[in-house]
């Protein structure tokens, strides 16, 4: 298979089907990193994420008896709803299998893109569950099953988005930031621009707590990890594609881990600042280029923002991951004396003007001269803890930092 050629083929099977979002500089951006940042806004597609070029490549790919006998997928998110728009379009009966731990919102945007020619069968607890149960279906009942990442047709539609960058930009572009989760679009739009924009400089994108490729390119094989931080969920899986390993180790300039912490940073700002609600795996691109600020200086820099189809329920859990890692949010165990005034008395010799109790659970009990409180504080000034934990000790206050445990904080925090 001629990879780039497929993308060329893709192009025109997706003419009229998905939008040629805009590539717009980022004031704001610009001005910070002393350079041109330019944001190629996948997020503003129909099925708000650029899934749905690959899975419409692929779909309207297949013989008339492969779609007679209908498709299958699974998903817990972007995939989902691409496959469900692409077969609402193509008239083709679609089986989608989702976790059933997946937010009802999600649930509902499928069977709204898919209306009746999707069926949403929601199994297991994880996607692996959900993928095993749809492979299986597809096997038992001979559908074809529209792997998220792993596939030529579905590669070359997500390499469509390289094309509109080069179409949009006449100018030579120094960096393009691409997320990576299976490897899809990382792959397709690297191919392209090895063939377009040779000069430019490919960095894929991986949040730090499932760095499945970095971790495969550098052992120089595809290699499941045992264990991933499921938080970025569209771009946290356990392993990568086979394909697309092969191809973004050739094509890669290099990988960039983000915290999940700094993700959630960066769509706050994105939100406040630019009116941007972007998921986590869409601020992943932006989130990297604090960590390679001195090498983008006056270059002029793409970010793929690849989606936006995040859970408002998820807002707390963001802004709280958000101030953990800016040093803002901090949690204690505290030795507390079960006498009147104690709260009173750490309040106002422990804690600053501008310091915020937001957590504190305690129960009294007689029979004790201290009881264990857990306290959790928000800072205005990161620097500020250093204060707080030396008023402690010379006040008599026995406490455990909780941020540094991280097997108590998850079990008295989550």
């Amino acid at each position: 298979m001629n990879l780039f050629n497929e993308v060329l083929a893709a192009q025109k099977q997706l003419e009229n089907v998905v939008a040629a979002t805009p590539l717009t500089q980022n004031l704001n951006l610009s001005e910070e990193f002393k350079s041109t940042i330019l944001l190629k806004r996948e997020d503003l597609q129909i099925v708000r994420s650029y899934k749905i070029r690959g899975a419409y490549n692929k779909i309207s790919s297949l013989t008339e008896t492969e779609k007679a006998s209908g498709i299958v997928c699974a998903s817990a998110g972007n995939h989902a709803q691409g496959v469900a728009y692409s077969c609402h379009l193509l008239q083709i009966k679609g089986k989608i299998y989702m976790p059933k731990t997946t937010p009802k919102q999600k649930v509902k945007q499928v069977q709204l893109f898919g209306k009746s020619f999707v069926e949403i069968v929601l199994t297991g607890d994880t996607f692996d569950d959900a993928y095993a149960s749809a492979t299986a279906d597809a096997t038992e009942n001979q559908k074809t099953f529209i792997h998220p990442f792993d596939d030529d047709k579905v590669i070359a539609g997500q390499g469509t988005v390289g094309l509109e960058i080069l179409d949009s930009c006449k100018e030579p572009i120094d960096y393009v930031f691409v997320p990576i989760g299976g490897g899809g679009l990382a792959s397709g739009l690297s191919e392209v621009f090895k063939q377009l924009s040779p000069n430019t400089k490919i960095i894929g994108v991986e949040p730090k707590g499932a760095p499945s490729m970095k971790n495969s390119i550098e052992a120089n094989k595809n290699t499941a990890l045992k264990t991933i931080d499921k938080f970025v969920d569209g771009a946290a899986v356990k392993q990568v594609g086979d394909k697309t390993f092969e191809i973004c180790r050739t094509n890669l300039d290099d990988i960039v881990l983000v915290p999940e912490g700094k993700v959630c940073t960066t769509i706050l700002r994105l939100y406040n600042e630019e009116a941007m609600v972007v998921e986590p795996a869409g601020a992943l691109t932006i989130a990297a280029l604090d960590f390679y600020k001195d090498k983008i200086k006056g270059k002029k820099v793409v970010c793929v923002v690849s989606g936006s189809n995040n859970d408002i329920e998820r807002t707390a859990e963001i802004k709280e991951r958000s101030l953990l890692y800016e040093g803002l949010m901090h949690y204690f165990m505290i030795q507390f004396p079960q006498r009147p005034g104690a709260l009173k008395e750490f309040v106002n010799n422990i804690l600053g003007p501008d310091d915020d109790i937001t957590y504190f659970q305690f129960a009294k009990k007689n029979s004790r001269e201290v009881g264990s409180v857990v306290v959790g504080l928000e800072l205005k000034n990161k620097k500020d803890i250093l204060a707080i934990k030396m008023n402690m000790t010379q006040s008599g206050f026995e406490f455990q930092y909780l941020n540094d445990r991280q097997d108590l904080f998850t079990q008295l925090i989550g």
